[in-house]
């Protein structure tokens, strides 16, 4: 059942025309790269590989949050959702086999993703860049499971899971900002500190992720892909106990 689920999702994902969405992107990004470093003096190549790699990852994230809550809606407003649930097979299944779909559709979109950069990057730091982005799109591909599972519709489920993104992406300029106050800490500076400090604590460093200066320069050691690498199976591990925990105790 996990692989005709995941078989399933691929194919969704190739009639709604995602692959060629994410080809229109690349096209639009390497035009406006192309434009952008006939301005530029010098160092054209690393302008352009910075200009490339941060709308690629924007877009790429984008692309892989909306097929994941629109296809799950779709699946519960057309009742596939209800229908595959009662099968004689445990819910865990139906879980895995749509994530392991989501996560097929985030590796073709990562891959894709770095084609463009392939001309402006040197290879070690191109594959870091693209093994980064494919573990950021897993995460993003399981916190927006998980949110659709439990809001059920697409609006609240997005708006979450931008917020998730956004915040987690955004955690470590707010510490700075929390722990350095223009004037003399008063209470209430020490306790936003401390909430901003929890909340970092909760949620993935996404910030450390798929850097753009890995593209630019010399290659980080293999210790900055495990830190990624160890970072995305915590927190799959997380979001996936806790959308099964919410499967499970719903009734459908």
């Amino acid at each position: 059942m996990i692989s005709t689920l995941a078989r399933i999702t691929l194919i969704e994902a190739v009639r709604n025309r995602l692959l060629w969405l994410a080809a229109a992107i690349i096209v639009v990004a390497l035009g406006l790269a192309q434009f952008l470093s006939q301005v530029a003096i010098a160092e054209s190549r690393e302008i352009q590989a910075a200009l490339l790699a941060a709308p690629l990852r924007v877009a790429g994230v984008f692309m892989v949050a909306v097929f994941v809550i629109t296809s799950t809606v779709r699946e519960f407003n057309d009742k596939v959702t209800e229908l595959l649930l009662s099968l004689p097979a445990p819910r865990s299944f139906y879980f895995l086999g749509k994530f392991a779909g989501y996560a097929a559709v985030a590796a073709i979109v990562a891959l894709l993703s770095a084609l463009p950069l392939a001309p402006f990057a040197g290879a070690p730091g191109l594959a870091l860049w693209t093994a980064s982005l494919f573990c950021e799109l897993l995460i993003v591909a399981a916190i927006s499971l998980f949110c659709v599972l439990s809001f059920a519709q697409v609006v609240p489920a997005f708006a979450a899971v931008a917020g998730f993104y956004l915040l987690a992406r955004s955690m470590a300029a707010m510490q700075i900002i929390a722990g350095a106050p223009l004037q003399e800490p008063t209470f209430a500076d020490r306790a936003v500190r401390i909430i901003v400090e929890l909340i970092a604590l909760v949620l993935p460093s996404l910030d450390r992720m798929t850097q753009t200066a890995w593209l630019l320069g010399t290659s980080p050691g293999v210790s900055v892909l495990g830190g990624v690498l160890g970072q995305t199976a915590i927190y799959l591990l997380l979001i996936g106990a806790a959308s099964l925990f919410d499967l499970y105790r719903r009734n459908f």
